[in-house]
């Protein structure tokens, strides 16, 4: 999966990204509205473009998100026959399907790096919420850790028996 890497300097707006240069076009562009007099929402032709004209009409990004992380607003557009985004309705759990991806995304409310708040998390077609690396190695831990703790037990155990054949006279085979 391809991201779109937008370089900004006081004089001008540069998009960087180019799919001759860097590849396939991103199957999702997603926004995080900081700007509150909506410039985010450009859409005008001329010099610079705005973000949404030159993910619309120039790259055809297949899906377009903004979401406003203090609210936790989030919109889904979705390329309609490759010429103009479409609004589209989340599903019965307020979470947007991303088809090439096979995967939803919505809003999880949660703590993370000791911010709490409305995050993006993506969900399986189950709807299994999916973790976050560090989640991932968490979870790696704790489960190396219970498998030391099972194996300990069962050296624990192994021991006993052995003592108690022992006691009986006989010498267990190692």
């Amino acid at each position: 999966m391809s991201i779109a890497k937008i370089n900004v300097s006081r004089e001008e707006v540069t998009r960087s990204y180019t799919p001759q240069l860097q590849g396939e076009i991103p199957v999702i562009v997603m926004e995080f509205i900081s700007d509150t007099q909506e410039t985010e929402y450009s859409i005008k032709a001329t010099y610079p473009p705005g973000k949404w004209f030159f993910y619309e009409r120039i790259l055809k990004v297949p899906n377009y998100i903004i979401f406003e992380p203090d609210s936790g607003s989030i919109e889904m557009y979705r390329l309609h026959n490759t010429e103009q985004y479409i609004l589209q309705e989340p599903d019965e759990n307020q979470r947007c399907w991303i088809a090439e991806m096979n995967l939803y995304l919505g809003v999880w409310q949660g703590t993370r790096e000791n911010r709490t708040g409305k995050w993006l998390r993506w969900w399986d077609e189950q709807g299994n919420l999916l973790p976050w690396g560090s989640e991932l190695a968490q979870e790696e831990r704790q489960r190396a850790e219970q498998e030391h703790q099972r194996a300990e037990q069962e050296r624990q155990r192994a021991e006993r028996l052995a003592a108690q054949l022992r006691a009986a006279g006989i010498e267990p085979e190692v």
